[in-house]
């Protein structure tokens, strides 16, 4: 059998409330996104863990950290778009299949890479920076390519609790980080915790081509629907029409919303290790990596729990996205509000916990919302929504750290993201709607 998928007759035409997927296909892509989706954590939040320990073997400044960890988003941005529109063309899965590969070797290299920096001392920073440019630039790729992959082999009906569920693998990749990371931190040093990281990435690079995708090779399609049953090529319309979609301020609002949210997140997630080593120097390093991120499973469930029985209740849709980005942000803010405050540990354990519960929440409103808004685009859209919500990333990152390097500040930086927060749930709340554009 060759590379070209099989056509059947026998299947009549097939609308948008069947799936492309067959029950098990479902199984296997689901577990094989929702690992990929870990590992894909996993190897980003390996730099902000362990950042304090390169930081202070390096004898790196405050704003050089910033910087380095920043430079990941710089690169982040530079693909959403392009990631989505390959992805609608020639399939997702192909499309994270060779970022994969490259993230999962960057990151296994990256101590290789630090040492070899710190021999050309007036350039050393430059060239971490510049490497972290290119794993962010290969980790952009993957939310569009997969929210492309979904909307083209599920039903209407399905893909935003399916690609919500996803979601919850950033949490697993953190917790494993966190967990497997500080271990191993601990008793070997961290330039084994981006080697073992690496090779479990690159692992399952390998477990994502021989064996999730061999499966498309054999599926049985309709000849007489081949744009949506080809598995994964483009839709009817190739280009996307993007005049349209900026002429539409549901379409801003879902952009604008998620960026004030990745703020949020982006710095919490960059900056949270060092937070709790600066100001709790003797807490345990697994216990502040692991607990917050104990809720974002739990709460990306149950928010699309709700999700489902709001809408089956007949609830609309923009109603429905609503409210539950309104639970995310009310909650992020309050705890944003007392963790600006307190000098308690467990005080400051919980707030971080809910702050990052919270962003479950977001994975079921704003982030489906492009699935909603360009069914047929929603690789393309969700990439330029992802492209502008990474730009908080390297900005707040960056200004988080300089702001620490002059004022040593941290309510400065927790109040400057619930400020942002409010901005994008005012925004959403007047322009959001999940009314389809195109």
């Amino acid at each position: 059998m060759d590379e070209k998928l099989k056509y059947s007759l026998l299947r009549g035409e097939l609308v948008d409330t069947q799936s492309i997927w067959s029950r098990h296909e479902k199984r296997v892509w689901f577990i094989t996104l929702l690992t990929g989706t870990c590992m894909l954590y996993s190897t980003r939040t390996t730099m902000p863990l362990l950042v304090p320990a390169v930081a202070a073997a390096q004898k790196w400044s405050k704003t050089d950290s910033g910087t380095v960890l920043s430079s990941f988003f710089w690169g982040y941005t530079l693909t959403q778009v392009m990631g989505g529109y390959f992805s609608d063309r020639f399939g997702g899965q192909r499309v994270i299949l060779f970022a994969a590969l490259g993230w999962s070797i960057i990151t296994f290299l990256m101590p290789t890479i630090i040492w070899s920096a710190a021999s050309v001392k007036s350039y050393t920073i430059p060239i971490i920076v510049t490497i972290r440019i290119l794993n962010g630039a290969l980790q952009g790729v993957h939310f569009p390519s997969m929210i492309s992959l979904t909307s083209q082999n599920l039903c209407q009906n399905e893909r935003s609790s399916f690609f919500g569920l996803l979601t919850s693998g950033s949490a697993m990749g953190t917790l494993l980080t966190g967990i497997m990371g500080s271990f191993v931190l601990d008793y070997f040093g961290w330039s084994y915790v981006f080697r073992v990281i690496g090779l479990m990435g690159f692992a399952w690079a390998l477990v994502l081509r021989y064996y999730a995708m061999a499966g498309d090779r054999n599926r049985i399609i309709n000849i007489s629907t081949p744009a949506r049953l080809c598995g994964n090529k483009a839709p009817t319309e190739t280009s996307v029409p993007w005049l349209r979609f900026f002429s539409r301020l549901p379409f801003w609002a879902c952009v604008l919303t998620h960026a004030c949210e990745m703020n949020c997140f982006f710095v919490l997630l960059s900056w949270l290790p060092t937070y709790f080593h600066d100001g709790f120097p003797h807490a345990k390093g697994w216990v502040v990596n692991m607990i917050p991120w104990l809720a974002l499973p739990p709460c990306t469930f149950f928010a699309k729990y709700l999700t489902t029985r709001l809408i089956a209740r007949e609830w609309s849709t923009t109603t429905v996205r609503k409210l539950i980005q309104s639970c995310c942000f009310a909650a992020q803010n309050v705890a944003l509000f007392v963790m600006s405050r307190t000098t308690d540990f467990h005080t400051a354990l919980i707030c971080m916990t809910i702050i990052i519960g919270g962003t479950g929440f977001h994975n079921n409103a704003v982030t489906v919302n492009p699935q909603d808004l360009a069914p047929l685009h929603s690789g393309s859209v969700f990439g330029l929504m992802n492209t502008v919500g990474a730009i908080p990333g390297f900005l707040g990152v960056y200004l988080a750290g300089h702001i620490l390097e002059l004022t040593q500040s941290w309510p400065m930086v927790f109040s400057a993201a619930a400020g942002i927060n409010l901005v994008g749930w005012i925004i959403f709340l007047v322009f959001g709607s999940a009314e389809a554009i195109i």
